[in-house]
C-alpha cells in the first residue's frame, strides 16, 4: 500500500499533505482568497503557482499530494510537475472522482461542480485521470460520499473498483456533510468477495467540526489510512477570521492560528495524513509549523470547547461564497 512509504518517513512533516483544491481552479470557497490569489487567475498563472507550492512542499518534506477531477486543472498541473521533477519518485499521489468541474474557468458560475457517483461517471473520469497521471496515481477516491450515495450500494461499481484495486490502485472515499460518521460506517461495511473494498477515508475534521472523530478512529482500527481535509475550516481558522480562543492559544505558542489548528488535528491518534490547503508558499510554510506545536492540557481544553453542532457548521460552510 503506498501510504506505507509515509509510515517509514522520518521528517516532521511527512504526515502533512498538500491538497490542490485552492489552486487548481480560479474559484473556491476559502475565505481570504481574493488576497491570496489576486486578480490574475489565468491558467498559466495558477499552473506556475501550483508548481511553486509543490516545489516548496517537497523541499520541506511533504510527500502526499491530493487532487480531484473537479479541482479544475489540478491533475494536469500535478502531472506537469511530476514530469519535470523526476527526482520526486517517493511521493504518494491521490485524486478523486465523482464531481465534474463545470465553472469553465470562472469565479461566478451558477454551478461550479456537478456530483455523479454512477458507474458511467467513474469510467469516464477514471479514463480522464489515467490520461493525465498514468501510473503515478496511487489512490483514487470517491468524492464526497454521503449516507444516501449510490456508490455505497452499487455492486457493479464495487466490482469495477475491486478490479482496479487488484491491479494495484488503492481505492478510497471522501466524505462531507453533517452525517459524515454515518457515511464512514456504511463504507466500512462495503465488501467485495468478502474483503473490505476501501483502504482510505478522507474526511473533514477541525476544531469546529469534530463529529467524524469516533468513526475515523473506527476506520483506523479497521486498517484504513485516514486523511483529514479542511483542517482550516475553509479559512475560518486563519488569523483574520479565527475565534478568540484560537488566537489566544496561537499567541501563547508564538506560532500562527493555522499551525495551532492543524496541530490539533495532527495529534489525533487516528490521523494518518493531514492536508494543507495552502494557496501561497508563505501559508504552506506556516501550516507546516503544525508539526512543532506542543499544546498544554489547558490549551487543548480551550480549543476543544470551540466545536460546533455539525448541522450548524455545514450550513455555515454552505453559505461561503465562491471567490
Amino acid at each position: 500500500m503506498p501510504f506505507a512509504r509515509l509510515a517509514t518517513a522520518t521528517t516532521p512533516t511527512c504526515h502533512i499533505g498538500l491538497g490542490l483544491a485552492a489552486v487548481g481552479r480560479p474559484g473556491y470557497i476559502n475565505l481570504g482568497r481574493d488576497a491570496d490569489l489576486g486578480e490574475d487567475r489565468g491558467v498559466e498563472t495558477l499552473r506556475t503557482r501550483t508548481h511553486e507550492l509543490l516545489d516548496a512542499a517537497y523541499a520541506q518534506g511533504v510527500r502526499y499530494f491530493d487532487a480531484a477531477r473537479s479541482y479544475g486543472r489540478s491533475e494536469e498541473f500535478l502531472a506537469d510537475w511530476l514530469r519535470k521533477r523526476t527526482d520526486a519518485d517517493d511521493v504518494v499521489i491521490g485524486s478523486k472522482w465523482g464531481y465534474t468541474y463545470t465553472a469553465d474557468w470562472t469565479t461566478d458560475a451558477e454551478r461550479h461542480e456537478v456530483k455523479d457517483h454512477s458507474l458511467a461517471a467513474y469510467e469516464r473520469q477514471r479514463a480522464e485521470t489515467e490520461a493525465l497521471l498514468g501510473d503515478r496515481l496511487d489512490l483514487y477516491q470517491i468524492h464526497s460520499v454521503t449516507p444516501e450515495s449510490p456508490a455505497l450500494t452499487d455492486k457493479e461499481l464495487h466490482a469495477r473498483l475491486a478490479e482496479a484495486a487488484g491491479r494495484g490502485l488503492t481505492v478510497g472515499f471522501s466524505t462531507s456533510g453533517p452525517a459524515q460518521a454515518d457515511a464512514i460506517r456504511a463504507a466500512l461495511a462495503v465488501t467485495v468477495d468478502g474483503e473490505p473494498l476501501f483502504r482510505t477515508v478522507q474526511s473533514t475534521y477541525n476544531v469546529l467540526e469534530t463529529s467524524a472523530g469516533p468513526a475515523l478512529a473506527e476506520a483506523r482500527d479497521a486498517g484504513l489510512t485516514v486523511i483529514v481535509k479542511e483542517g482550516m475550516a475553509n479559512g475560518r481558522l486563519a488569523a483574520a477570521h479565527a475565534p478568540e480562543a484560537l488566537r489566544a492559544v496561537a499567541e501563547e505558542t508564538g506560532l500562527g492560528c493555522d499551525a495551532v489548528a492543524l496541530a490539533m488535528v495532527l495529534r489525533q491518534p487516528w490521523a494518518g495524513v493531514v492536508l494543507s490547503g495552502a494557496a501561497t508558499t508563505a501559508q504552506l510554510t506556516s501550516n507546516l509549523h503544525a508539526a512543532a506545536v506542543d499544546l498544554t492540557d489547558d490549551q487543548l481544553s480551550r480549543l476543544t470547547a470551540l466545536a460546533e453542532e455539525p448541522r450548524a457548521y455545514w450550513e455555515r460552510r454552505g453559505e461561503l461564497p465562491w471567490h
